[in-house]
């Protein structure tokens, strides 16, 4: 919207002089924070390599190039744009065009509807082009061979916006949807595979495959690694154990309880509910057993976990092939838990991100989309890894003698608690990350010698994007 035609005007609630708004003639900005970003995307050339990836069937003059409408839209997406209609704003912003190889004073960059062209251009070669590269990103945030490589499995619900292909109503989250599956890594927090699938399947539907895929990725470049695989009960299944055991992975799945578990588990209850009600502390009683259902054709390692607090009891069972189930269960129990981290991954990619706005039409179109955030979610998680700062805060009440990796229960959500305390960024969501960088109110001024971005003198965050970019000049670009 112009505001040309209602500017200027003036407010009259301060008392001692009338307050005028009008237009600036200047080129004014609000999303200056993206600047730093676009420069590490040029130290480890995410988005030059994904746009490299996707065919192109124009011929004649092109004035937006792949690479041009990739950057549009990851970079409105880690700027809270998720949508193509944002950009029949953002084309003329003169960040957005200095994000993608512009200079401000040149002609715009792609419209919506051009946006919607190049989405729903995408091929099936485009797509598996992709999962190429989203791959590579993930392998490549290695800085050394990994002794291991954990895998955690997760779908969520991505409600549909219309007549989108292939949505379908939902019982359990009584809505129509898409269910895609993600992949994502314990040791990067990097996002190694996404898949779209319709709206009723399976949680596990095509997980197999994927896997697979992944394991064959990973060996290639870490042929010694161990790799774990973690998933919810979604994927506690016959078909996955199976996977599992071709693929030789360790796996912890969760297993749903059932009247059977239930009645193996009845006296370590009641064991944890008669010693809460004596100590009034919470009690966390484990066991391991050999069970098998009936669709099972072996039975399999399980261990029970029995729970008394406060608020009542609480039983859940997981299903391992992990060594030492038999005389630790809980830490087979407590390695498993750890997978909550993977889903603030999900989090941060289906809410902060937005990847639950798929809203073309076309099934591949969204399916493209989805690959879209995900790239943005990677870029994000990179750039924290890079430009995060060792942590400085005093951790007197916490065990020095154990790597912060191997911390548990309350020393390890202490220990996390004071990293985002200590480093916001370091340790922040997307959110985070726009309201102390990306959300920058800047004044761009092109000459003949030089683009000049003139931040605010009294904003409160200049000290973080000061170090953000002088982090991201000295970070080492990729061959």
């Amino acid at each position: 919207m112009s505001l040309q035609g209602v500017l200027p005007f003036v407010l009259d609630f301060l008392p001692q002089k009338p307050i005028e708004v009008e237009v600036s003639q200047c080129q004014l900005t609000g999303d200056a924070g993206l600047l730093p970003i676009r420069q590490f995307d040029e130290a480890i050339r995410l988005t030059e390599r994904f746009a490299a990836a996707l065919g192109d069937a124009r011929s004649g003059d092109v004035i937006h190039t792949n690479l041009s409408m990739t950057r549009q839209r990851i970079y409105g997406i880690l700027a809270d744009y998720e949508d193509q209609n944002d950009h029949d704003t953002l084309r003329s912003d003169p960040v957005f065009k200095l994000v993608c190889d512009r200079l401000p004073n040149t002609h715009d960059l792609a419209s919506q509807p051009t946006l919607s062209r190049f989405e729903n251009a995408v091929t099936i070669a485009d797509l598996k082009r992709l999962r190429e590269v989203l791959c590579d990103e993930f392998l490549e945030a290695f800085t050394a061979p990994p002794p291991r490589v954990t895998l955690d499995l997760d779908a969520f619900d991505d409600p549909a916006h219309g007549q989108q292909q292939l949505i379908f109503f939902h019982g359990f989250y009584e809505q129509y949807q898409y269910l895609p599956i993600v992949f994502t890594c314990a040791e990067t927090d990097m996002v190694a595979l996404v898949g779209l699938r319709h709206g009723t399947c399976a949680a596990s539907l095509g997980a197999d495959d994927d896997l697979r895929y992944l394991v064959r990725r990973i060996r290639e470049r870490f042929p010694a690694v161990e790799i774990i695989v973690r998933g919810d009960c979604g994927f506690g299944l016959p078909l996955m154990y199976d996977v599992c055991e071709e693929l030789e992975l360790t796996h912890t799945f969760g297993l749903s309880m059932n009247p059977r578990l239930k009645a193996i588990s009845k006296d370590l209850l009641a064991q944890a509910e008669k010693q809460f009600e004596e100590t009034g502390q919470k009690q966390r009683l484990f066991l391991s057993v050999m069970y098998q259902a009936d669709s099972w054709a072996q039975p399999r390692q399980v261990v029970i976990k029995c729970e008394a607090h406060a608020q009542g009891t609480n039983r859940r069972a997981v299903s391992t092939n992990r060594p030492g189930w038999l005389v630790n269960p809980q830490a087979v129990y407590d390695e498993y838990t750890e997978r909550g981290e993977s889903e603030n991954r999900n989090k941060e990619l289906k809410r902060e991100l937005a990847a639950d706005r798929l809203s073309d039409h076309r099934f591949m179109a969204n399916f493209f989309r989805l690959y879209l955030h995900a790239a943005a979610l990677n870029l994000l998680v990179r750039l924290r890894r890079a430009t995060a700062r060792p942590i400085s805060v005093a951790m007197n009440d916490l065990d020095r003698t154990i790597p912060s990796e191997a911390l548990a229960g309350w020393q390890r959500r202490t220990w996390f608690n004071r990293r985002r305390q200590d480093d916001p960024l370091g340790e922040g969501f997307a959110c985070t990350w726009r309201q102390r960088l990306v959300k920058c109110a800047a004044e761009i001024i092109v000459s003949a010698r030089r683009v000049l971005i003139r931040l605010s003198a009294s904003w409160p965050f200049a000290d973080e994007y000061r170090r953000i970019s002088q982090a991201v000049l000295a970070y080492p670009r990729s061959s």
